[in-house]
């Protein structure tokens, strides 16, 4: 029985086996096929990854980055940009911003709006706009590399107090330096007296726009480690203040005062009491205010003039043509005689005893790039004409002049002429550049004037009186303000002004040798009409500088256009100059 039921369980299992066992294989296939091929897949790719990585010829910025790594890349370099532009909120411009500006940028949303503001803020300072060189910034980064070279006490230069003055104010007019301290002759107005210092500067500015006139700044190093810091209290750089019965003032050695009390008195400075400072106290409020403008910002220079100008003169213009020369004096030093004309027909006349009077104010400023005052002139002039004269003499104009003497360097000249009579304004503001001509420069040249007067002048005028340059009277001929050249009638003379500077001189005889060419051409026809050479030998014991006078008819010249070129030729230097001057004959 047993047997025969085994039997029948036998096949019953078989019978399973048979049906479940081709299933069972094909799945089996099914799930080898589906992992093989992900495996295949995935080793040639690692194969094609590590073949990019490792080949050269393959650029890895075309590699295609997953999200995490351009999230991270955006990330670096908005904290780049963000760098650069803290960098210039507070490092570049951290002297020179001021509060509102500061908080404008701070406000701004984007980097194209940040980009315009910096543009912005260096345009709202060039003091040349009409030029693509920005003189002001410029000169704002010479500034900082100076302070960085020469300020630098275990900080950056900028960061000092000294850099930080010299960024904001530019060089000081005198500097006064004692480096090491020492023995030290108190002034008057300090107390008088020997004592003996720390080492300090003090920086002497005649004119700082804004604060006011001779502007004294102290810097002094108590920590004897080349950190000089600004300070109000001139007792500070006193080394022996704090030594009893040492460094005395004049009254404390007289028994006049007691060297105590410098300490129980209440005020800004602890200096001793002497003949001239008894009023010190008094004085603090104006050492405080100076201190408390020389720390803020300085002030937007020359848009405010030019506003100011711009609104008033609008629809009540004087107009006036100007001209500014150039003359060596020294090899530092340049004379920039300042030519105005004005149309007499501008100008209102009021009959006085029986004169036509015309009055004018003329005012003149000149500025460097941070605004601090170079020169400034004022005149009044009068023009007396014959009643029965006036209406002839109303095309001709009026002549101004002033010889300024500037160093080297880029100025702005501001100059305001009114109309007393009339109340008619007019203005003129331009940045000149001031040649240098020193003996280092090579050949060079002032400039050349064309004139309607030049003549020789007495010996006790020579180098003074309106349009006197040296020993000759040169009075220029203007451009009108359209650009059209100097105007001369045919039946005046044409005289031209030039000096040379810098000519080599030869070691055998000590003078110069150099040909000069003076060419006049037609500038319709470019026809030569004047050409005449001369030598250094023809004008008699020329050393480094010679003088070029000459004047010549213009009756043989027709009407129109001209170009004069003078051409230097230096024989022993090898170096030659042309400078060219154009006028109209009519």
């Amino acid at each position: 029985m047993y047997s025969s039921l085994i039997r029948k369980s036998s096949g019953v299992i078989l019978f399973l086996l048979l049906l479940i066992l081709p299933v069972w294989l094909a799945a089996q296939t099914a799930s080898a096929d589906v992992s093989s091929t992900p495996k295949t897949d995935q080793t040639a790719t690692t194969k094609a990854n590590q073949s990019d990585q490792s080949s050269p010829d393959v650029d890895k910025r075309k590699r295609q980055l997953t999200d995490k790594e351009k999230k991270e890349q955006e990330k670096r370099f908005k904290k780049e940009v963000e760098t650069v532009y803290k960098k210039w909120l507070d490092e570049d411009v951290r002297y020179i911003i001021t509060d509102e500006e500061k908080s404008a940028f701070k406000q701004l949303s984007n980097d194209e709006e940040r980009d315009n503001f910096i543009e912005a803020f260096w345009a709202r300072r060039d003091p040349t706009p009409d030029t693509v060189e920005n003189e002001f910034k410029e000169e704002h980064y010479a500034r900082i590399a100076y302070a960085n070279e020469h300020f630098a006490a275990g900080i950056p230069g900028w960061k000092t107090d000294r850099g930080r003055m010299y960024i904001m104010y530019g060089k000081p007019d005198e500097i006064d330096s004692h480096p090491s301290g020492g023995t030290y002759e108190r002034p008057m107005e300090e107390g008088g007296g020997e004592t003996s210092t720390y080492p300090f500067e003090t920086w002497r500015y005649r004119y700082l726009e804004g604060i006011g006139q001779e502007i004294i700044i102290e810097f002094v190093d108590t920590c004897m480690c080349g950190d000089f810091h600004m300070t109000i209290d001139r007792s500070e750089k006193d080394a022996l203040k704090n030594v009893p019965g040492a460094g005395l003032t004049l009254y404390e050695q007289m028994g006049l005062a007691n060297k105590a009390d410098r300490f129980t008195n209440s005020g800004l400075e602890q200096l001793g009491a002497g003949p001239f400072n008894q009023n010190l106290q008094s004085k603090q409020f104006d050492r405080l205010e100076e201190f408390a403008k020389l720390n803020r910002p300085p002030a937007i220079k020359f848009k405010d003039l030019d506003e100011v100008v711009t609104s008033k003169v609008r629809y009540n213009l004087l107009p006036f043509d100007v001209r500014a020369d150039f003359v060596r004096v020294t090899s530092d030093t340049v004379l920039v005689p300042v030519t105005l004309q004005i149309r007499k027909k501008n100008v209102t006349y009021v009959n006085k005893d029986g004169v036509e009077r015309g009055t004018l104010n003329i005012y003149g400023r000149v500025t460097t790039l941070t605004g601090r005052i170079a020169q400034t002139f004022e005149d009044t002039v009068q023009d007396d004409v014959p009643v029965e004269l006036l209406s002839k003499v109303l095309e001709n104009s009026s002549i101004y002049w002033k010889a300024l003497p500037l160093r080297p360097g880029r100025y702005r000249f501001d100059i305001v002429v009114k109309d007393v009579n009339g109340d008619r304004m007019g203005t003129w503001s331009h940045g000149i550049m001031v040649p240098d001509m020193s003996d280092d420069k090579g050949l060079t040249n002032s400039t050349l004037i064309l004139a309607d007067v030049m003549e020789k002048v007495p010996s006790k005028s020579v180098g003074a009186g309106n349009f006197v340059i040296g020993t000759t009277k040169v009075r220029p001929r203007l451009d009108s303000a359209d650009g059209t050249p100097a105007k001369f009638n045919r039946n005046q003379k044409l005289n031209f002004w030039m000096q040379v500077y810098n000519l080599g001189i030869n070691d055998q005889n000590k003078k110069s040798s150099a040909q000069i060419e003076y060419n006049i051409v037609n500038s319709a026809t470019k026809k030569a009409v004047v050409h005449t050479v001369e030598t250094t030998d023809q004008l008699g014991n020329a050393g480094d500088q010679i003088t070029l006078e000459k004047s010549m008819s213009l009756a043989s010249l027709e009407p129109g256009m001209y170009e004069l070129t003078i051409k230097v030729n230096d024989n022993i230097s090898k170096q030659s100059i042309a400078p060219t001057a154009k006028f109209l004959v009519q």
